[in-house]
C-alpha cells in the first residue's frame, strides 16, 4: 500500500456529478512544478488511491473542522482521487473527495485547510440535498425546451427547434449557477466561521482564491474556462477578505513541522504522479533534504530502480527510524525486489509504530504471505483479521485473507473472504457465489455461517437484478 498506489475505482455517486461538484473546479496550473500525468476521463468511476500517511494528514486537518461545526468525524469519509486538476467536493451525504492536485497546486497546509473548510461548510449547511432539489428545478425548464423544440424539427422548424433546445439548457443552466453562487458564498462564510472556531487563520482560503481570481481573469489565455460553476469573482474575495481581516488569527502560521509535513507529502505525490526523469531533474542528487530524497524514492522505484530506492530509503531511516511511513517504503521496496523476508522487519517496525493502520498491517500479512514460508499463514492471517475489524471494505485485505486460508487448507473460509472480497468490490453475483460455497461447508448457525447466509440474502437478489440490467 506504499507510494500511493491506486486502489479501486468508486462508483458513480450520481449521474450529474460533474453538474453538482462542489469545490473548486478544473484550474489551470498554479505555480505547478511538473507537468502531471493525464487521467483517463471516467464517466462511470473515481480513480481512488490508498496512502495511509496522506489519509491522515487530511484526516488531521479536516478532524477540527468537523468537530467545530458539530459533525461527527467518525461519519465523514475522505477520498483521496488521482486527478492533477486542484478540486475538492463533497458527495451523497458526508464523503469528501480530496483531488491529488489539491496538494501539488497549493503553496501551504492553510490554504488546503482552507479549503476543506470550504467544503465542511457544504456540508453543514445540508447543500446536498438542496442541490438534488435545484438541479429537478433547473431541469424543467430544460425539459420544456426539448419538447416545444423536438416539435418543431417533426414540423420541418429545424433551426427554430434546435434553438429552442439550446436556449432551455443555457436557461436551466443559468438558473443553477445562480443557485450555485449563493451556496458558494455560504459555504465560504460557514468555513471562516469554522477556521475562527478552531484558531486557524483564514488567510489560506483568502490566497488561494485570490490566485483563481486572477487565473480567470487570463482564463481566455489558457483556452480553458476557469472556475465554471464556483466562480471566484472579486465580490467574493472582497467578502472573505472582510472576514479574514476581522479575524484574531489573522496572522497565525503553519508550524514548521506542518509545513515538513506538507512538503513531504507533496514529494512523495510528484515521484509518484510524475514522470520519474523530470522528478528527477528537479530533485538532483545534489539535494539531500528529506523531501528532495523521499521524492527520488518514489522515482527510482518506478524507474524501476530498486537498488537505488533502497540507498535512499535507508538514508532517510537512519535519520529518522521511527518514521512509520520510512519503514512502510523500505518494506515495499524489499517486496518488489523478490525479498519479503526481507520486507517483513520494516513492516511489522511500521505497525508497530502505528498499530491502528490497517493499509500497513495488510501490507506486513502480504509480505508474510509472499514468502511461501507455510508457518507465517498464521501470523498473517492475524494481522489480517485486525485490519479487516478496522477497514471491513478493503477488497485487497480480504484477497490476502483467502490466501491465508488456502494456505491453511480451510477452504470454507477461503471461500467465505471471497465472498466479502466481491462483496466490498459490488461484484454481487460473484459474492452471492462463493458465500453459497462457503455456507454449505461452515458449520450451521456459526457466525461465520451466518455472514455467508446474509452475503448471499443481500448479493444474491443484487446480482440477479445487475445480471437482468
Amino acid at each position: 500500500m506504499a507510494f500511493c498506489k491506486p486502489l479501486r475505482q468508486f462508483p458513480a455517486i450520481e449521474p450529474y456529478l460533474t453538474f453538482l461538484s462542489r469545490g473548486f473546479g478544473a484550474v489551470a496550473s498554479v505555480a505547478a512544478v511538473f507537468s502531471l500525468i493525464a487521467q483517463p476521463a471516467m464517466a462511470q468511476s473515481i480513480p481512488l488511491i490508498r496512502d495511509t500517511e496522506m489519509e491522515r494528514v487530511l484526516k488531521g486537518y479536516e478532524d477540527p473542522l468537523l468537530k467545530a461545526a458539530g459533525l461527527d468525524p467518525q461519519a465523514v469519509h475522505i477520498y483521496i482521487v488521482q486527478d492533477p486538476n486542484l478540486n475538492a467536493f463533497v458527495a451523497e451525504g458526508q464523503n469528501v473527495f480530496v483531488n491529488t492536485g489539491l496538494f501539488m497546486h497549493t503553496n501551504t497546509p492553510n490554504e488546503v485547510i482552507g479549503v476543506l473548510a470550504h467544503e465542511t461548510g457544504h456540508m453543514k449547511a445540508g447543500h446536498l440535498t438542496r442541490d438534488t432539489q435545484a438541479m429537478h428545478k433547473a431541469m424543467i425548464p430544460m425539459l420544456i425546451s426539448m419538447a416545444v423544440g423536438m416539435a418543431a424539427m417533426a414540423a420541418g422548424a429545424g433551426e427554430a427547434g434546435m434553438g429552442a433546445m439550446m436556449y432551455g439548457q443555457q436557461l436551466a443552466q443559468a438558473q443553477f449557477d445562480q443557485f450555485s453562487r449563493v451556496q458558494e458564498a455560504t459555504a465560504d462564510q460557514i468555513g471562516q466561521s469554522l477556521l475562527l472556531k478552531t484558531h486557524q487563520s483564514g488567510q489560506g482560503m483568502l490566497d488561494l482564491f485570490s490566485r483563481m481570481a486572477n487565473q480567470d481573469a487570463m482564463s481566455a489565455a489558457y483556452g480553458q474556462q476557469f472556475m465554471t460553476d464556483h466562480p471566484a469573482d472579486r465580490e467574493r474575495i472582497a467578502n472573505l477578505q472582510d472576514r479574514v481581516d476581522s479575524s484574531p488569527y489573522k496572522d497565525v502560521k503553519d508550524s514548521p513541522e506542518a509545513l515538513h509535513e506538507f512538503r513531504m507529502i507533496q514529494a512523495k505525490l510528484a515521484g509518484y504522479l510524475y514522470d520519474p526523469e523530470l522528478v528527477l531533474e528537479h530533485y538532483p542528487a545534489t539535494d539531500t533534504s528529506e523531501p528532495a530524497r523521499y521524492a527520488r524514492v518514489m522515482a527510482y522505484f518506478r524507474k524501476p530502480d530498486l537498488k537505488r530506492a533502497l540507498a535512499e530509503a535507508d538514508s532517510l531511516i537512519a535519520e529518522e527510524p521511527n518514521n512509520p511511513y520510512f519503514q512502510e517504503v523500505l518494506g515495499q521496496i524489499y517486496v518488489e525486489m523478490s525479498q519479503p523476508q526481507k520486507g517483513i522487519a520494516p513492516y511489522q517496525k511500521s505497525v508497530d509504530l502505528l498499530p491502528d493502520a490497517p493499509l500497513l498491517r495488510i501490507s506486513l500479512a502480504a509480505a508474510q504471505l509472499a514468502t511461501e514460508n507455510p508457518t507465517l499463514a498464521q501470523p498473517a492471517l492475524q494481522n489480517l483479521k485486525i485490519a479487516l475489524q478496522q477497514e471491513d471494505d478493503n477488497a485487497f485485505g480480504w484477497y490476502e485473507e483467502a490466501e491465508a486460508y488456502s494456505r491453511m487448507n480451510n477452504e470454507p473460509m477461503a471461500d467465505l473472504s471471497t465472498a466479502e472480497r466481491y462483496y466490498a468490490d459490488g461484484a454481487m453475483q460473484p459474492a452471492a457465489v462463493f458465500a453459497m460455497r462457503a455456507e454449505v461447508k461452515l458449520p450451521k448457525g456459526s457466525p461465520d455461517w451466518q455472514r455467508a447466509t446474509d452475503i448471499v440474502s443481500v448479493a444474491g437478489p443484487q446480482g440477479r437484478q445487475n445480471q437482468n440490467q
